[in-house]
């Protein structure tokens, strides 16, 4: 898969987190720009500045948490591709994730397949 010119924007409070989900991503093409961001705050102002392609988003982190996160990019950009990553999840943050505009959830711990799918579903055949 080709990522050359895909920004993607990785907000999780643990840098371990989001080392392993950039190098999953890197696992099924090169090419991307990786902006990381370690609470929900940073990720709108980098959202903000960046315009990433796909974010991927923790639910529980400090500042700010991944639903609020949400909020914020929706309210820049309302098509943003939002999909949250987290080990908890209950069905009324998933719900309420969704409600505020992400586009979709993939369990930790993660799994090669489980990003190779969200990165075919969502930035495979756009230019």
């Amino acid at each position: 898969m080709d990522l050359s010119g895909k920004k993607i924007l990785i907000a999780d409070d643990s840098i371990l987190a989001r080392k392993q989900l950039s190098d999953l991503i890197s696992a099924n093409g090169s090419g991307a720009e990786f902006i990381m961001a370690a609470n929900g705050e940073e990720a709108i102002t980098k959202y903000r500045e960046e315009k990433a392609d796909i974010v991927f988003l923790d639910i529980v982190m400090p500042v700010k948490d991944g639903i609020e996160a949400v909020r914020g990019i929706s309210g820049i950009d309302e098509n943003a591709l939002i999909v949250i990553v987290s080990s908890v999840g209950t069905q009324g943050q998933l719900k309420a994730a969704l409600s505020a505009g992400a586009k979709d959830f993939i369990q930790k711990p993660l799994t090669k397949e489980q990003v190779t799918h969200v990165l075919n579903a969502y930035l495979e055949g756009e230019s």
